[in-house]
């Protein structure tokens, strides 16, 4: 036997112990492998992410096809359970869910309780509506002025913080930090101009953007950079690694970037799935 020919049988074993690996079941907790279904926490008030078709009423976004792919892989039925942002992390530290479908920021301060698989990066994006705004070019414009963003989620805070480094360690005066209820109170509040700008993810300033070209003027860059995850509790290790590498599997077979792309949001694509990996 030649070299080539031994060089050319290891690579194709090679190839043929990858390509069974990645056809190995993916180990589950024994009550959802015995159940068949997986329980997940879904707010539909967030596109691009998970949001209701206005046509259908039917459950649409990236994280819904994301987290449906990651069923099918693990060989499991999805028991979907829609509610508000804030009614998750206590559904999931109750067991009333197994994991949730969500964007939710991938924070130290949430991983007292939480456990997260990232997967993909995020960033709280300024924006305002077009017509509104002819004088406001960069962040810093709107020192003194209101933004709301919703009360519930990171960039709360984030906002508060950058206000502080940017607006009042500068004196200039503090941005207005006007807590809303979620997403669509913050874009009702800005649209009726009750505030001067906004602050969402920018996935969702994406898709605004798509939705109606011209109307939204995102002003500067995210002014944070963190991970959104797929949130679970801190002892359910099993399943959140399981979820793990089945996103894993379908980062390498490219479905994982197909659903990036059909959402525009490829930009925002991460090269593995990643445990805890967010920042303060």
């Amino acid at each position: 036997m030649t070299f080539r020919t031994i060089a050319f049988a290891a690579g194709l074993a090679a190839l043929v112990s990858t390509a069974a690996s990645a056809q190995q079941p993916i180990p589950l907790p024994d009550a959802i492998r015995t159940a068949g279904v997986v329980r997940i926490g879904i707010e539909a008030t967030y596109p691009p992410m998970a949001y209701k078709d206005p046509a259908t009423n039917e459950r649409r976004g990236f994280n819904v096809d994301l987290v449906t792919e990651i069923a099918k892989v693990l060989g499991l039925r999805i028991q979907w359970e829609e509610m508000a942002f804030a009614q998750l992390i206590p559904a999931l530290t109750t067991n009333r869910i197994d994991f949730s479908g969500s964007s939710m920021t991938d924070l130290p301060a949430r991983r007292e309780r939480l456990s997260f698989v990232d997967y993909i990066s995020t960033g709280p994006q300024i924006f305002a509506m077009t017509a509104q705004a002819a004088d406001i070019n960069q962040p810093t414009d709107l020192c003194g002025k209101s933004i709301a963003t919703p009360r519930t989620t990171a960039y709360f805070p984030t906002l508060q913080a950058w206000s502080q480094a940017n607006c009042v360690a500068q004196g200039r005066p503090a941005v207005n930090v006007v807590g809303t209820e979620g997403a669509a109170a913050t874009r009702t509040d800005l649209r009726q101009a009750r505030v001067n700008a906004a602050v969402l993810g920018a996935e969702y300033v994406v898709f605004l953007a798509q939705q109606e070209p011209g109307a939204i003027k995102p002003i500067g860059t995210p002014i944070g950079r963190n991970m959104s995850g797929l949130a679970f509790p801190k002892e359910s290790t099993v399943l959140r690694d399981a979820v793990a590498a089945a996103l894993n599997r379908l980062i390498e077979n490219g479905t994982y970037m197909t659903l990036l792309k059909k959402h525009g949001l490829e930009a925002q694509a991460l090269a593995r799935a990643e445990i805890d990996a967010g920042q303060p």
